[in-house]
């Protein structure tokens, strides 16, 4: 894995409990709020068509992206390897 990227919203309770998990396991992260960047918020919907959030974006060193819809723990768990 070589890059995270949390789209979320300033008022998500999901997105402030991943970003929390997330830096209590010490995982390097981006974090991206898709109410204040369009942009963001256009590509999240492109890549998943979902429009909710939290969205987790996770980039491998080989190019292969995946998408993790809601705050699924456990499975960010078995890919992340924590």
């Amino acid at each position: 894995m070589t890059h995270v990227k949390l789209y979320s919203t300033l008022t998500c309770p999901y997105c402030i409990m991943e970003q929390s998990w997330l830096e209590s396991k010490k995982i390097q992260h981006e974090v991206v709020h898709v109410d204040l960047n369009p942009k963001e918020a256009e590509y999240m919907v492109e890549k998943t068509g979902q429009m909710g959030v939290p969205v987790t974006e996770i980039g491998y060193k080989d190019g292969k992206m995946e998408y993790v819809i809601g705050f699924d723990q456990t499975h960010l768990e078995q890919i992340l390897h924590v």
